[in-house]
């Protein structure tokens, strides 16, 4: 019991992502049900995974967690999580050779060589779910600022990082999350298929694509086909339907008022739930300025 409790404590994300909620979970908990700790066992829901602070916070606090279950349509990203899970011995061996091969490089110029060879490795990969994940860590760990993009084609093409040390293998960090994640149900599709797998109580997260902001700058392009205004309606229509169907939910999203006050569009879509403001940083930008304190939307049904 102890080994597991430790390795609990030391599960948490193994990418950096942008928007990773790990700075506002203390904000955002105190916007969950009240009693969600006393319920009689339910089901955790994630239909937006991303860098999955949030469920490694929940998997380790809220043991009445009956099911677990989370999705992303990032593929490589769902692949990670399940080589984490199922095969991180392999995950691990793999990381570490590309960390020795990276390690070897004698100067800046060299580790850009490498990176350019392992970015094109990754987008020319084959349907091996390891080697995918194995690829996909390494490039979030040495690109710049961790962010993942795409062109029009699909192909990652973020640029090289510079860091001269970065964490490719974090073989403590990859175990305890193999144990936490042992349970949990990865999907790789629609955020609405998640639904299907939902057999009890449930408490729904979302973190979906955010809205763009007018003039904010920054990277906003991180998976092909993009998330725009009529997936965030149908997102609320979803929302509708759990509330209907008496599950519970909270969902985070950017906040239009922070360039623009008149913009009233999450107002609209989610008319008749409760929204709230959270203060975030803004921790990745292409511009530095771009860095600062912002609000972010957190609404819910309850």
């Amino acid at each position: 019991m102890k080994e597991n409790t430790m390795k609990t404590q030391m599960a948490k994300p193994f990418l950096k992502w942008a928007g990773g909620k790990s700075q506002l979970i203390g904000q955002l908990e105190e916007l969950f049900p009240p009693d969600l700790a006393k319920w009689d066992c339910f089901t955790y829901v994630e239909p937006f995974l991303g860098g999955g602070s949030m469920l490694f916070h929940m998997l380790g606090k809220y043991k009445n967690i009956r099911q677990a279950v989370v999705n992303d349509m990032n593929g490589s990203l769902v692949a990670s999580y399940r080589a984490v899970r199922d095969c991180p011995a392999d995950l691990i061996s793999r990381l570490k050779r590309l960390r020795a091969g990276y390690l070897a490089c004698q100067d800046e110029a060299a580790r850009r060589e490498f990176y350019m060879k392992i970015r094109d490795a990754y987008n020319g990969r084959g349907p091996d779910q390891t080697e995918t994940a194995a690829l996909f860590i390494f490039l979030n760990k040495t690109c710049f600022n961790g962010l993942h993009r795409v062109n029009s084609k699909g192909l990652f093409n973020v640029p090289f990082g510079k860091a001269a040390n970065p964490a490719i293998c974090d073989e403590e960090t990859i175990m305890a999350d193999s144990a936490l994640l042992r349970n949990v149900q990865i999907l790789n599709g629609d955020f609405a298929d998640t639904y299907r797998h939902v057999k009890d109580r449930a408490f729904f997260y979302f973190d979906p694509p955010y809205r763009p902001l007018p003039k904010a700058g920054g990277f906003t392009a991180y998976q092909k086909g993009g998330f725009d205004d009529g997936q965030q309606e149908r997102l609320a229509g979803f929302c509708r339907t759990l509330d209907s169907a008496g599950h519970k939910w909270l969902l985070s999203n950017s906040d239009p008022a922070n360039t623009d006050p008149a913009d009233r569009f999450f107002d609209r879509i989610y008319s008749g739930f409760d929204i709230n403001r959270v203060l975030a940083g803004r921790m990745i930008n292409s511009d530095g300025k771009g860095r600062g304190k912002v609000t972010e939307l957190a609404i819910r049904n309850y």
